[in-house]
């Protein structure tokens, strides 16, 4: 670990250096594949080059190779045989995509990024006592690759995939066993996981705040206690990811009175593992320069560009919003991974999580974008005869016991005759077509059902009028994380 932080160290005083040398291995590793002869990778020999000669893609333009790699075929996006994809929701075009995770994207970057979070974490505090106990795991599930069940691969949530691939002195300091944490039956699996673990010595957590808080409530249920730290006194931090931790804080806290319980927070996706919090005072994320991936960012205001022009490492400024491109040891080339980050240091280079290049909710790991919402507002006023006018919606958050939902706010032209009718068939419709929010949804186990108003005629434009907002150049924001905007209109209306 020691050796390690040195190494972490290095690439903190030499990033330039650090991404240069990495971009020209991936382009001598990407010119043994089929995309890099398309784009003549073997006769690229700077950044700008590559730049010039690769345009930036999105998933649906990555798709048609991704499929035929899913299909069998190898040597497409990159050179070593792909056999694992990890699956998640957010494409316009598919109920859910799939991102290849070749085995060097395994070891040198989500494996490499595990063990760095335990580095960082032991380096920051010496006195830790984690490996004197197990460490809690929340996983998704895995499956056969339905593309091709003769071609031996499989596909998951990505720390399905991470967990099914972990070396063996991994698997014996955590808990609980792969059969149990994988399960894809999400009722059955945090029961089996409550009862499996709180009678053990676990002393950290690991995963989607969501689930997890699902687990802790369940193990106090059964044990009847009034804390966690009754079941689990030497639990001591909580690796977390995937969704913003802000509107869960005041609820761990509850959950775990203790003010050493320590938060450690992840920029880990399906496409890689990308920062680290490594101060112990900020939530400010150490952007890994080592881990395969080539960096680039696209300023804001060129994020809706057909034909975005993007800038390198050592051009970004902090304070300023970029969509964040990478070309990975996984054969994603140039690919816009779909979040926004601002840099809040440059030296070393230190992010937060902005948001994303498009309106979106995920606040319990649901990643439920626009397309989602207008595509399931749309079936549902088609099913109703009705007609909308305008729309926004956010989550409400986990208070107590209460379970999170989401909650809309839309004026209709023309209203449905069955409104609640209409409800119900918005949230079908949203599970039928966005795969992580219908898991959510499973037998409202994290996510119960909608709240949706109905609002008078009037009622945006009195909104955007209130904020200044009228003109075409302004909208209303159909999605959005906070509940800021809800909120407003719900003020408003009350007066």
């Amino acid at each position: 670990m020691k050796k390690r932080i040195h190494d972490i160290e290095l690439f903190m005083k030499y990033p330039h250096d650090v991404q240069e040398e990495l971009f020209h291995r991936l382009i001598a590793k990407g010119a043994q594949t089929e995309f890099g002869r398309k784009y003549d990778f073997r006769s690229i020999g700077s950044k700008e080059e590559f730049k010039q000669r690769v345009p930036v893609h999105q998933y649906e333009d990555l798709f048609p190779y991704i499929e035929r790699v899913m299909r069998g075929e190898q040597g497409i996006l990159w050179p070593s045989d792909i056999t694992w994809f990890a699956k998640s929701s957010g494409t316009t075009n598919a109920r859910s995509k799939f991102i290849p995770v070749s085995t060097d994207a395994l070891e040198d970057c989500h494996f490499k990024g595990g063990k760095d979070l335990i580095s960082i974490y032991i380096n920051n505090y010496p006195e830790s006592r984690m490996f004197t106990g197990k460490g809690l795991a929340i996983g998704g599930s895995h499956q056969i690759n339905e593309y091709d069940p003769g071609a031996n691969s499989y596909y998951g949530d990505v720390s399905a995939v991470i967990m099914k691939n972990l070396p063996l002195w991994a698997q014996i300091i955590r808990t609980p066993s792969l059969e149990v944490a994988l399960m894809d039956k999400w009722e059955e699996k945090i029961e089996k996981m409550a009862h499996i673990t709180m009678d053990q010595n676990v002393t950290s957590l690991s995963g989607v705040p969501t689930w997890t808080i699902l687990l802790i409530q369940r193990i106090l249920e059964i044990k009847k206690a009034d804390h966690l730290l009754q079941v689990w006194p030497n639990l001591e931090v909580f690796f977390h990811g995937a969704v913003a931790f802000t509107p869960y804080r005041s609820l761990f806290a509850s959950l775990i009175p203790e003010n050493e319980m320590r938060y450690v927070e992840t920029y880990n996706a399906s496409e890689g593992f990308f920062g680290i919090q490594d101060q112990k005072d900020s939530n400010e994320l150490l952007l890994m320069l080592d881990y395969g991936i080539y960096y680039e960012f696209i300023p804001f205001d060129e994020i809706d560009s057909d034909n975005p022009s993007t800038i390198t490492l050592d051009q970004v400024e902090t304070g300023k919003n970029y969509a964040m491109i990478i070309s990975t040891n996984g054969g994603l080339w140039r690919y816009n991974i779909g979040d926004t980050v601002v840099f809040t240091s440059t030296d070393p280079y230190r992010i937060k999580i902005s948001g994303r290049t498009k309106h979106f909710i995920n606040a319990f790991g649901e990643e439920v974008i626009i397309e989602n919402a207008e595509s399931a507002i749309t079936y549902a006023c088609e099913k109703t005869g009705s007609i909308i006018d305008n729309f926004t919606a956010a989550p409400v958050f986990f208070e107590g016991k209460e379970k999170g939902r989401h909650e809309w706010i839309i004026e209709f032209r023309k209203s449905p005759d069955d409104t609640d009718a209409f409800n119900q068939l918005l949230d079908q419709r949203l599970r039928e077509i966005n795969s992580d929010y219908d898991a959510k949804r499973y037998k409202d186990m994290a996510l119960i059902e909608p709240i949706i108003h109905h609002v008078p005629e009037g009622t945006f434009y009195k909104w955007m009028k209130s904020r200044d907002k009228l003109g075409g150049q302004n909208k209303v924001p159909r999605l959005s994380n906070s509940r800021e905007y809800v909120e407003s209109i719900l003020k408003m209306l009350n007066h």
